[in-house]
């Protein structure tokens, strides 16, 4: 039996251009700004830091007070339309993240897409259901009021943080 995979997913709506949100996301340092306190986040990839298409970023940061190291290369990367992240190293099987920015008659939409497994079979289907599913939306919740703050001054609108499974990672890791 293979692993369950999973669609974390959330938008906001900015009333800022195309290339102003993209710019927010596209500084690998506000990544540390928009992670939730707790998380203790680090970024240890040493500056000059710059996002494109094969950057390889490293962080550490806690986890129920355990410290876990991250790594992440940037597979897609189409200024200022989208880009993405995929872990190279860390605590997941699976984790592909998209950012989507989209013009609209009230700004820019900002998509988040995180297509994820977690590891250890059985105990990961129950890690996610009475831990990990809230701490991601926790976390993602954080990130959205965060990034309203930053972008637009708290003038933007943002959907909750859901999570539902998601079928084509399982496949193509089977």
């Amino acid at each position: 039996m293979s692993a369950p995979s999973y669609l974390l997913r959330t938008q906001m709506i900015a009333p800022v251009s195309l290339e102003e949100a993209f710019a927010i996301f596209e500084d690998p340092r506000n990544l540390a700004k928009i992670t939730p306190p707790w998380l203790n986040f680090r970024i240890l990839t040493p500056e000059p830091i710059t996002m494109k298409r094969g950057a390889v970023f490293d962080y550490r940061f806690r986890w129920f007070g355990l410290p876990l190291s991250w790594q992440t290369i940037i597979t897609d990367y189409e200024p200022p339309f989208y880009f993405v992240d995929f872990q190279a190293k860390g605590p997941y099987r699976l984790w592909r993240h998209r950012h989507s920015f989209k013009p609209s008659v009230e700004g820019t939409i900002v998509t988040d897409e995180v297509e994820f497994i977690l590891p250890f079979g059985w105990l990961g289907k129950m890690a996610l259901k009475f831990a990990v599913a809230e701490q991601l939306k926790e976390i993602f919740r954080f990130r959205q009021q965060t990034l309203n703050t930053m972008m637009c001054g708290g003038r933007g609108r943002w959907t909750e943080p859901a999570i539902t499974a998601y079928p084509s990672a399982q496949q193509k890791l089977s």
